[in-house]
């Protein structure tokens, strides 16, 4: 059972982890609409899900919960720092996306290194979370990130 403060973070994975599968399939041509049309369509999608929802998703980590991990968790720096690196990977892809040569093979990355970022997350970075955040300070951090997914994007 995931900690309360982290549940949004959580939901936002949720449909993060559908997207990355989604770009898979499309990207192998699984999925219909097939070829250039598909890929353009999906990568329309992963700009959309990155300005209505990964923005503020990764300020939130990268504004509140990675320093709290950083402070409360021994040798959490290493975890964070890989985190912070596959959130800049995720930006640079992301900003290749109106590209027309070799799109099903960004759009393939794009969804691997989602999944394997999400799963990161949730299997390991939340578990130190949980294991070394007392419930006061988590309940104070999960209030702190609320507030900003929350926030309407402009």
């Amino acid at each position: 059972m995931r900690h309360p403060s982290l549940v949004s973070l959580s939901h936002d994975h949720h449909h993060g982890l559908a997207l990355a599968l989604r770009c898979r399939k499309q990207a192998l041509g699984q999925l219909k609409p097939m070829g250039a049309a598909g890929l353009r369509e999906r990568a329309k999608e992963c700009l959309e899900f990155y300005a209505n929802n990964l923005v503020a998703h990764f300020r939130a980590e990268e504004d509140i919960l990675f320093p709290a991990v950083r402070g409360a968790v021994p040798g959490g720096e290493v975890i964070v720092d890989d985190l912070l690196s596959q959130h800049q990977e995720i930006r640079r892809l992301m900003s290749q996306l109106d590209a027309t040569a070799g799109l099903a093979k960004l759009i393939f990355d794009l969804g691997d290194l989602l999944e394997r970022h999400i799963r990161k997350e949730e299997r390991e970075l939340f578990q130190l979370f949980e294991d070394h955040v007392e419930d006061a300070k988590a309940e104070a951090i999960g209030a702190e990130l609320k507030k900003i997914l929350e926030t309407p994007s402009s």
